[in-house]
């Protein structure tokens, strides 16, 4: 079994699903005495934060680097990310360290496909639904277009993954907010839905949606079983 690596705290809320998950997949995988081989490094978010606020990505971008390095000397065999939005800084951690990073876009787009869709909503933190980085890389190697809620929409979306998601808060009012945001892309078309903040699925479940949910999180758990375990070279 191979050791993952995992860059987490982003916010810590969602790193602990990842280590649950990580280890529930090798114990069905491999059986019921079985854990995964895992390291965590867990950043405090609230600078991270502070820099995403300020723009300052160079200096996220050496931090998550910094971890990545403390990973490897550790043992790790591979990077996990655990966080949509600092996969902005991607090209920090795979030039930083030789270890194969697992991107999160790439289980999320292969898991759309394999649904046979190839156009679906993206929910994410603002910097992940407004800018490229992470709808580019699904659109290029995955052929996956995604469609993004109204400006005021994204900003409620946001509000709720920093403001409550991030802190473990959980209300009916923000889940009917993303029940309602969700209902309006399937009148635009929309095939799914991308969970594309590592909190959002604290939140909204399948039960909540008319579409398919497609939880980056666990698809990135998943996939870093995988990898642990020999199904990824």
């Amino acid at each position: 079994m191979r050791t993952i690596g995992v860059i987490g705290g982003m916010s810590w809320e969602s790193s602990a699903l990842y280590y649950q998950w990580i280890n529930r997949g090798v114990r069905d995988r491999c059986g019921p005495l079985h854990s995964a081989r895992l390291l965590l490094d867990s950043l405090d978010f609230s600078q991270i934060a502070h820099w995403q606020r300020e723009g300052d990505w160079d200096a996220a971008g050496e931090a998550l680097a910094a971890s990545a390095r403390r990973l490897e000397a550790g043992g790790a065999e591979c990077i996990v990310l655990a966080t949509n939005t600092m996969h902005k800084v991607a090209a920090a951690i795979t030039v930083a360290t030789d270890l194969p990073f697992l991107h999160i876009a790439d289980p999320t787009g292969a898991a759309i496909r394999r649904q046979g869709m190839d156009n679906v909503l993206l929910l994410g933190t603002a910097f992940t639904m407004n800018e490229d980085f992470y709808r580019s890389r699904l659109r290029e190697k995955h052929g996956v277009h995604c469609l993004l809620p109204g400006e005021q929409d994204r900003a409620q979306v946001h509000r709720i993954i920093y403001e409550e998601l991030c802190a473990g808060v959980t209300t009916e009012t923000s889940r009917d907010t993303y029940r309602r945001i969700v209902a309006a892309a399937q009148a635009e078309g929309a095939q799914g839905v991308i969970l594309g903040c590592t909190e959002i699925g604290l939140l909204l479940r399948q039960d909540d949606s008319p579409l398919p949910l497609f939880d980056t999180a666990a698809l990135h758990a998943q996939a870093a079983v995988e990898f642990a375990l020999g199904d990824v070279a």
